[in-house]
């Protein structure tokens, strides 16, 4: 018998916002000034939370706390008071000007030491012993490189040989960004306190913050006004799924169009029309050289082949609710009149991926133009992007190019560049992949993993993706669902390095029929978000 697949999907209740470390400050600041929840139990809630998440995660006789200044550091000591409290010995080592004597301690005998007074010898015995340290050092409204004192605690940290438990954010890491401008925390797992901010589900940041999981600490209800970002999860994709009516017919429930497939390139429409049948297209149309109708007839018996003769072309488009342009289409001038000719006509939905989005940088077709009259959902890669945008606008953002992925941060600013611009939905593929869509949340995905990069990948997502808008789903919503099912589909295929696209395109299925979300293991009523890299 078959083992069955890990559960790799994270836990989220409904939907989980994510912040960036300014926006997490002015909700901090309004849940104060304007609700009137007082601090003093925002740090309380936060504090005694972390304790008993470290419990659960660590079960440890000792603990020590490196503290920093200001409100990450107060969280420190409320939940190291806490665990003393609790007959765990606890001990805080000051990495800031602050009062050894700290009333947040509330008189519980914790030994507190300051940095300036340990040598290597104090620093090795505090480390002998210890089951797990608190990183409370920098919080989300840092920006750049970590000072001379706290960059040496973090050395300290990592130094240790001991797990180490953050909170918020992995002291060094950019809140926002996901930059790491200096020294930072690698944290064995991290705690957020409202909401994860968006930082630390970008990389590199994401790499170094372990199991990562947000607590509800008492602040009010997030809303779209409070945060920037939102998490694409199991519980939202579930709850966004196109369903079937129990009368309907293979018109009703999404007819898709390719474009695509050059001479030589067929596999590339081939991959796309396969996906869109598996994420559940009721009629495929897949419009390509003549050369290639017996490759794609012979792999997919169930679509349709059109010609790319003047009318017929045409004719697909006004019988289409979504039309899918780019997968192996090439660049050449036929390449370029399907193009413009399939731009022009009629109007559904366009999902444009590969040479489409190559030749649209070049000036072939106008995206803002056919933004303004009809939806439009793009697909770029980091060298597309750069492509779409121009040099100028990538050296602002300092991009990577599509070999080189490192300036990650860089991402989320050509993702609002891209929206701004061309007035459109914008899947920007990469690790993690995000969407954007002017007014709405960026969405961030959760399932991406080094065995998604394989060629012909990105030929499956275009399919999935057309298939979801033509089942009546706003192209926005349908980015963000593609980027789940597919990533889904990859981890139910187990298939690890050796994935293919035609394998998360057979498991297209299982993933968007699983109808339980996902469960975390720590059995805590407050925990909103858990996704843990081990399981």
């Amino acid at each position: 018998m078959n083992e069955s697949p890990p559960d790799l999907r994270p836990f989220a209740r409904a939907d989980v916002w994510a912040q960036t470390g300014a926006e997490a400050a002015d909700f901090d600041r309004h849940a104060i000034r304007q609700v009137g929840v007082p601090q003093p139990v925002l740090m309380e809630n936060a504090g005694r939370g972390a304790a008993q998440l470290l419990v659960r995660l660590f079960d440890p006789a000792r603990v020590v706390g490196v503290v920093g200044s200001g409100n990450n550091g107060g969280d420190a000591l409320v939940a190291l008071r806490t665990l003393a409290a609790w007959g765990i010995e606890a001990r805080a080592v000051l990495v800031a000007d602050r009062d050894v004597d700290d009333p947040l301690l509330h008189g519980w005998p914790i030994r507190v030491d300051r940095d300036s007074d340990l040598d290597d010898d104090a620093w090795a015995s505090i480390w002998a012993g210890t089951d797990v340290v608190v990183d409370g050092i920098l919080g989300t409204g840092v920006q750049g490189a970590p000072r001379e004192r706290q960059a040496a605690a973090i050395e300290r940290l990592n130094g240790s040989g001991v797990p180490v438990f953050a909170l918020d954010v992995p002291s060094g890491v950019d809140a926002t960004t996901g930059d790491v401008p200096g020294a930072v925390v690698r944290a064995a797992a991290t705690v957020s306190f409202g909401a994860p901010k968006l930082g630390a589900l970008l990389h590199p940041a994401r790499a170094l913050v372990g199991r990562h999981v947000t607590l509800e600490i008492g602040f009010p209800p997030l809303t779209a006004s409070d945060a920037s970002g939102l998490v694409v999860t199991p519980a939202w994709a579930r709850h966004r799924l196109p369903a079937r009516d129990s009368d309907t017919h293979k018109n009703r429930v999404g007819r898709v169009l390719v474009v695509g497939g050059t001479v030589g390139m067929a596999g590339a429409v081939v991959l796309a029309a396969r996906s869109a049948f598996r994420a559940g297209a009721g009629l495929v149309r897949v419009c390509t050289p003549e050369e290639n109708r017996s490759i794609v007839q012979a792999a997919l018996p169930e679509a349709i082949h059109v010609g790319g003769e003047e009318g017929a072309v045409e004719a697909a488009i006004a019988e289409s609710d979504a039309v899918a342009v780019g997968p192996g289409l090439g660049r050449d001038s036929t390449a370029r009149d399907l193009l413009r000719r399939v731009a022009a006509v009629g109007s559904a939905t366009m999902v444009l991926d590969a040479d489409a989005l190559n030749l649209a940088a070049e000036g072939v077709i106008d995206l803002a133009e056919r933004s303004a009259v009809r939806p439009v959902l793009i697909t770029p890669h980091p060298g597309e992007m750069a492509r779409l945008l121009g040099p100028r606008a990538v050296d602002a953002a300092e991009a990577g190019t599509e070999e080189d992925e490192t300036a990650p941060s860089a991402r989320t600013a050509l993702l609002a560049r891209a929206v701004e611009r061309f007035g459109c939905s914008v899947l920007f593929k990469g690790a993690p992949s995000l969407v954007g869509a002017p007014g709405r949340p960026v969405l961030v995905d959760t399932q991406s993993s080094s065995d998604l990069a394989v060629a012909g990948m990105g030929d499956a997502l275009t399919g999935v993706c057309a298939a979801t808008v033509a089942q009546g789903v706003d192209p926005h919503t349908a980015g963000g669902l593609a980027l789940y099912l597919s990533g889904r589909a990859a981890a139910l295929a187990k298939r690890g390095p050796g994935l293919t696209p035609s394998d998360v395109v057979e498991h297209l299925p299982d993933a968007s029929g699983e109808t339980a979300d996902a469960v975390s293991d720590l059995d805590l009523p407050f925990v909103v978000f858990d996704a843990d890299p081990a399981r």
